[in-house]
């Protein structure tokens, strides 16, 4: 099973280029809280070296990155894609710079219906984004802000249909549209409008962050159709409904960072290891292939990779990833496998 000792002394020490890993690595890992000093050292690093402050440097002083509006493009330097990497990186979501960027996208990259929406209305409606940019903004500080709750509404109720008509009654003042999320459980136009397990993913990502106490009947109803759907396949073979394919995307089985709206067994994994399911005898399947991947220093490799894409590059692919193994520890950690547990 390798050697998690080593894996994490390797994710523990100080790294300018990556200094998040070791901030998240404390805190996810070790379960040290926010006001150990070292918790405290770790974050304030990230802020000063690494992609953080580059990412930060390229806002604009509206809060904006690129253009104004709902920011899904381009990718991957928008509003959208800077605040989901800044949350992934482990940056302080009480920065000022940091606040004016979610503040802005609460203002400007939802719709009507109150979910984010890729184009400002409801036809951009996905939940890939909607579950990104809700995961980002939770672990930003943000919840209970009432535009991301009605974010978080939305995206339970696309997710079961609850008071949405169908994309075909176009009278009716709130309905599903052809070109986004198309009918209830996951339907997605670019999953030819079947249920498309990378948004379920997502979406499961961000109401898997909502504590119990705050999960309204609509996020619990959303979670138990998100889970009954990602279980009712093997998350090792991944082959859930494939609109335009006829076998499973090759992105499922190449674990990287940061993770965009593309997402893999890994982030499946993360996902309903962090709904409990870490014991589940569905899962092991997936954890035997976690765990083929590990080298024998205990690291993953980066096999996917946005460098030359996004505002700074992270770790070099095909070489072992920091990132990459700290996602694989947090699941390993959750699932009571290996010494971390």
């Amino acid at each position: 099973m390798g050697n998690f000792h080593h894996s994490l002394s390797w994710l523990l020490e100080p790294d300018p280029a990556n200094p998040g890993v070791r901030y998240l690595a404390l805190t996810e890992l070790l379960g040290r809280p926010s006001d150990d000093p070292e918790v405290m050292a770790a974050q304030q690093a990230v802020m000063e070296s690494g992609p953080v402050p580059t990412i930060l440097a390229a806002q604009a002083d509206a809060g904006y990155w690129v253009k104004s509006g709902p920011g899904y493009a381009p990718k991957y330097q928008s509003t959208v894609w800077s605040l989901i990497f800044l949350a992934q990186l482990g940056a302080d979501g009480r920065d000022p710079r940091v606040r004016a960027g979610c503040n802005y996208v609460l203002d400007h990259g939802r719709c009507h219906y109150g979910g984010f929406s890729a184009t400002g209305r409801p036809d951009g409606l996905i939940h890939c984004l909607q579950g990104n940019l809700g995961a980002a903004l939770i672990d930003l500080g943000w919840l209970g802000d009432e535009r991301l709750d009605q974010a978080l509404d939305w995206l339970a109720r696309s997710i079961t249909g609850e008071g949405i008509a169908p994309a075909k009654e176009k009278d009716t003042a709130v309905r599903y549209y052809r070109s986004g999320n198309s009918a209830p459980e996951f339907a997605c136009a670019a999953n030819n409008h079947l249920p498309c397990a990378w948004g379920a993913v997502k979406a499961m990502l961000a109401l898997s962050k909502v504590p119990a106490a705050a999960c309204t009947p609509a996020i619990r109803a959303a979670i138990e159709m998100g889970v009954k759907f990602l279980l009712a396949r093997d998350p090792a073979v991944a082959d859930y409904p494939m609109g335009y394919a006829v076998k499973p995307s090759r992105s499922w089985f190449q674990f990287g960072f940061p993770v965009a709206y593309v997402t893999d067994v890994l982030q499946n994994l993360e996902v309903l290891t962090n709904l409990g399911y870490g014991h589940d005898p569905r899962l092991e399947p997936a954890l035997e292939l976690l765990l083929s991947k590990q080298d024998a220093q205990g690291r993953w490799k980066m096999a996917y990779s946005y460098n030359g894409k996004t505002w700074v590059d992270v770790e070099q692919k095909g070489k072992p990833s920091k990132w990459v193994t700290l996602r694989a520890l947090r699941v390993l950690k959750r699932s009571n496998t290996g010494p971390l547990a």
